[in-house]
């Protein structure tokens, strides 16, 4: 999977994958993570998901990764904000009140260029990603929030049924991936109602990441 499958996505509005509510699981677990008031959640490929909007209204702040460029656009224009634009590296930087978001590659986002995070919120990033790249996403993201707590969402399904994304990740990919790194709890598991894009019957998961 290439940066070129998720332009396309975006251009031609095959969405499916983006909520138009805040996720259910991060509404209910975040206070789980204990994070300060006004503290920054940073969202990993977070595309132009409400959950930002959510964060914002709970007086967070937020700092986001994402590929496309149109839902970066989108993103701003649902949070009806004009955003500064500056570039940082190889990325392009967006900047309102209490939101920062990078736009490009997220492996060419440093920990210096994003800045302290109090936590992470993984709605949609490791499931997105093909196996071959979750060990050097994971790795990266530990690094550059500095294993900062996190709130990942995963998904489990029969993977012969349906292609991803979202890709199905089992509790021992999970454990093998954060292990070395944080204490791991699963908070909830639950039936998807109606299966996964109504295709097959599938796990939903919430998982409490601590250093």
């Amino acid at each position: 999977m290439d940066a070129d499958f998720w332009h396309r996505k975006w251009t031609d509005n095959e969405i499916a994958f983006h909520e138009g509510e805040a996720n259910t699981l991060l509404v209910e677990y975040f206070p789980h993570l204990s994070v300060p008031d006004g503290g920054r959640v940073f969202l990993p490929l977070c595309g132009k998901t409400r959950d930002i909007a959510w964060l914002l209204s709970q007086g967070y702040r937020v700092a986001g990764a994402e590929l496309s460029e149109t839902a970066v656009r989108q993103l701003f224009d649902e949070l009806d904000v004009e955003p500064e634009i500056s570039t940082a590296g190889d990325l392009s930087h967006c900047r309102a009140d209490g939101i920062d978001i990078f736009v490009g590659d997220i492996f060419q986002l440093s920990r210096a260029m994003l800045g302290p995070v109090d936590t992470v919120y993984d709605r949609a990033a490791l499931v997105a990603l093909p196996r071959s790249m979750r060990a050097g996403y994971t790795s990266h993201l530990v690094d550059i929030t500095d294993r900062a707590p996190q709130l990942l969402i995963t998904f489990e399904y029969d993977q012969e049924l349906m292609d991803g994304p979202p890709f199905s990740i089992h509790d021992t990919e999970v454990r093998q991936h954060y292990r070395d790194h944080y204490q791991l709890t699963r908070l909830e598991q639950r039936k998807v109602p109606g299966g996964l894009k109504g295709k097959c019957a599938a796990q939903e998961s919430a998982w409490l990441l601590v250093p």
